[in-house]
C-alpha cells in the first residue's frame, strides 16, 4: 500500500507566510525560510509554496526567495503562483524547485499542460483547481475566487488526460474554517481519477486528517494555517494518526511516537516516567540523509 503523505502549504503574500481565510482575509504569520526549516525539522512529506500575489499583480517569480527555501528544505518542495510560460518552468526548476503548481494558466491554456509535460514530465506538474458551491449548492471550479461556468470534475478529467501528475484540489469554501475537509468532494474526485488527489481546507485538528483518511483515497493530505500555531504540529499529527492509521501514513524515521498521549487540545503530554527512564538506554544509529 503507497503510504498518504501530509503535506504543508505555505500561502506567500507580499513576501511572507500568512493565514487564509476564504480567500478574503490574510493575517501574517512569519518568514517562509522559518517556516520551511521547522517543518522539515518537524517531519513533514512534502511542501507547497503558492504565490497568491504573482498571478493577478503580474508580479516576477521570487526566484532568489525559492533558491534559499530550497537549501532549507530535505523533502520536495512545489512551487505556484505566476507561473505563464515553459520559462518560467525552467527558471523554478533551476533555482530548487522539484515540482510546479499551476492553476490559472491552466484554466486559460490547458494545452500548456501538455506542453510542459511533453518537456518535463508529468511527476513535475501539478494543476490547482480552487473549488466552491454556488447558490445552488453546486461545486464550481474557480479562477482564483471568481465562479466560472465550467464543470470542475470534467475539466479535472481533461487535466488528466492532458497528462498532469498529480490534482490539488483547493476548497474555498473551507478555507481558514477549521471544521474539517469537504470529504465527499475530495472523495468525488479520489474516484474519478486515476492520478493522486491532494486535499486541501478546512484542517482544525488532527482529528480531520483522520476523517478523510477513514473516508476518501486521496494520495495526499495537506494543510495550511494547521501547521503554524503550535509547536511540533506534525509530529503531534502523525503521533496521533499513527494510533489509528498506521499502515496509512509515513512516518518520520527521527520520531518516535508509539507511547505518546494528548491533551483536549491533541498536544503532546509528558511520557510516563518508566518510558523517559527506558529511553536513556536505548541506542540510535544517526541517520544519513
Amino acid at each position: 500500500m503507497v503510504k498518504k503523505r501530509l503535506v504543508a502549504t505555505l500561502i506567500i503574500k507580499n513576501g511572507i507566510v500568512v493565514q487564509s481565510i476564504g480567500f478574503k482575509k490574510y493575517l501574517p504569520i512569519g518568514s517562509p525560510i522559518i517556516a520551511v526549516e521547522f517543518l522539515n525539522n518537524w517531519g513533514i512529506d512534502e511542501i507547497i509554496i503558492l504565490d497568491i500575489d504573482a498571478t493577478p499583480q503580474k508580479l516576477p517569480l521570487k526566484l532568489e526567495l525559492y533558491k534559499e527555501l530550497s537549501k532549507k528544505s530535505f523533502v520536495p518542495i512545489s512551487i505556484g503562483g505566476g507561473i505563464k510560460k515553459i520559462q518560467d518552468i525552467q527558471s523554478l526548476i533551476h533555482h530548487g524547485a522539484d515540482k510546479i503548481c499551476i492553476s490559472s494558466e491552466a484554466i486559460h491554456k490547458p494545452n500548456f499542460i501538455q506542453e510542459a509535460v511533453n518537456i518535463f514530465g508529468s511527476q513535475c506538474i501539478i494543476v490547482c483547481l480552487n473549488i466552491k458551491k454556488d447558490a445552488q449548492e453546486n461545486y464550481k471550479l474557480c479562477l482564483g475566487k471568481d465562479p466560472l461556468e465550467m464543470d470542475p470534475f470534467d475539466f479535472a478529467l481533461q487535466i488528466q488526460e492532458l497528462g498532469a501528475g498529480e490534482i490539488l484540489i483547493n476548497n474555498i469554501d473551507k478555507d481558514g474554517d477549521k471544521e474539517g475537509y469537504d470529504i465527499s468532494l475530495m472523495q468525488k474526485f479520489a474516484s474519478l481519477l486515476s492520478i493522486p488527489v491532494i486535499a486541501l481546507g478546512g484542517v482544525g485538528r488532527p482529528e480531520h486528517f483522520d476523517e478523510l483518511l477513514i473516508s476518501s483515497e486521496v494520495s495526499a493530505l495537506a494543510a495550511a494555517n494547521f501547521f503554524h500555531f503550535f509547536e511540533h504540529s506534525v509530529t503531534i499529527t502523525k503521533s496521533y494518526l499513527e494510533k489509528n492509521q498506521v499502515d496509512r501514513i509515513r512516518l518520520d524515521s527521527h520520531f518516535n511516537y508509539k507511547d505518546s498521549n494528548h491533551d483536549e487540545s491533541q498536544r503532546l503530554l509528558k511520557k510516563e516516567d518508566e518510558i523517559l527512564s527506558n529511553m536513556l538506554f536505548e541506542f540510535h544509529e544517526k541517520e544519513l540523509i
